[in-house]
């Protein structure tokens, strides 16, 4: 039981569940779902490359993780070895990339294409300035794409501006993480990425910008897109995200951050967008059986 729990900690399975409500939503949003067998293939390969992408990422960090004091993380605790993680990584990766090859070209191109971004990330692309904080938001809105792309040749205005959304806030979301977790950053890996340039007063400014531009354009879809456009099954919910993720962000910018206000920030902004993404799957289909 305790290696089953250390590997889903590995591998952080409850974002992998958010990527399958992101999914649904875009299926839904795009065209519909589509059959049985291409839709379980489908939530197969979000599911499995994000438990990849987030086991080689613990596998490069260790030491960080050590000089963060993330003694929670399996690795660090000694619950699975560096060996053992990179062999889930291979595991998993090749799981969620074979299973997008029996749904069509697009999703291969794709999962394959992410996989590796995933790899290239950990790797190096990380403690490049903005470019590996811009591949973890990207990777947020990659599963609309995907989904998008499982049941339709195009994306619509509606897809795109969730996409830009999602990657607005999931940028905001990781200036924090960079601001968290700066000391081991600079002393291990030896990053200078925004709060290093910045420092933490300004990028914690630069995280609120991102978020108010997110909250923007949530608001546009209300008034403009469907299945969004006057749906209070949108809009109740995500005005709610919205006033949560402003307050994360104003919270951030103070003269004085404490341990505790990241660990609140980063637990109610998650909690919050995954919210957001059960009202764009509720409005789907909301707007399907209507």
């Amino acid at each position: 039981m305790n290696k089953i729990i250390a590997f889903l900690k590995l591998t952080r399975i409850e974002h992998s569940l958010m990527l399958v409500v992101a999914v649904l939503a875009a299926e839904l949003i795009a065209g519909g779902l589509p059959g049985h067998f291409v839709l379980a293939m489908s939530l197969i390969t979000p599911i499995f490359v994000s438990m990849a992408s987030f086991a080689i990422n613990d596998y490069f960090d260790l030491e960080t993780d050590r000089a963060n004091g993330k003694k929670e993380r399996p690795l660090v605790s000694g619950a699975i070895s560096r060996e053992g993680a990179l062999l889930i990584t291979a595991v998993t990766l090749f799981i969620g990339v074979m299973a997008s090859a029996f749904i069509n070209a697009y999703a291969f191109v794709i999962a394959l294409v992410f996989g590796a971004l995933a790899m290239l990330y950990s790797y190096r692309l990380k403690d490049m300035l903005l470019v590996g904080n811009s591949y973890i938001a990207l990777s947020m809105v990659i599963p609309f794409i995907y989904g998008s792309f499982v049941v339709s040749d195009s994306m619509g205005a509606n897809i795109i501006i969730v996409c830009f959304i999602i990657f607005l806030s999931g940028l905001a979301r990781e200036i924090h993480g960079m601001m968290r977790d700066y000391r081991g950053d600079t002393k291990i890996r030896h990053s200078k990425n925004v709060v290093y340039y910045f420092g933490m007063r300004r990028s914690g400014a630069v995280a609120l910008l991102l978020y108010i531009e997110a909250v923007a354009l949530s608001i546009v879809l209300f008034f403009m897109y469907m299945p969004f456009a006057y749906n209070l099954v949108y809009a109740v919910p995500v005005a709610i995200v919205d006033a949560l993720l402003l307050y994360v962000g104003a919270n951030m910018t103070g003269k004085r951050i404490r341990a505790k206000d990241f660990v609140i920030g980063r637990n109610v902004s998650l909690a919050s967008m995954g919210v957001a993404l059960l009202a764009f799957l509720l409005s789907a289909i909301v707007y399907v059986h209507l």
